[in-house]
């Protein structure tokens, strides 16, 4: 692996727990730090139980912190926004900040 990749793996890393950290702050999740949020799980249903309400809440804070708006009407939303991780990689994509 070179050393590019392990600074892109880091800074993906960093990037998780910065969306972690957007997702208790802007729902106010005062039962769960963004440490304690897998990365890997549902943010609906089984996982962290959020709701419609919830996405449109982390939807404006990401725009606000990232620069980019996630459109109600996009068909992957359920892929984008199904894990932490998931949504780390659009926002990596997009991101315009």
């Amino acid at each position: 692996m070179s050393v590019t990749q392990l600074a892109d793996q880091s800074d993906f890393k960093k990037l998780q727990l910065e969306v972690a950290e957007l997702i208790v702050n802007a729902l106010v999740l005062d039962d769960v730090t963004a440490a304690e949020i897998d990365f890997d799980a549902p943010l609906f249903g089984e996982g962290l139980g959020l709701d419609s309400i919830d996405a449109l809440e982390i939807a404006f804070a990401i725009s606000e912190t990232y620069g980019f708006k996630l459109r109600s009407d996009d068909e992957r939303n359920e892929e984008i926004f199904s894990c932490v991780r998931a949504l780390s990689s659009h926002i990596a994509e997009n991101r315009k900040t």
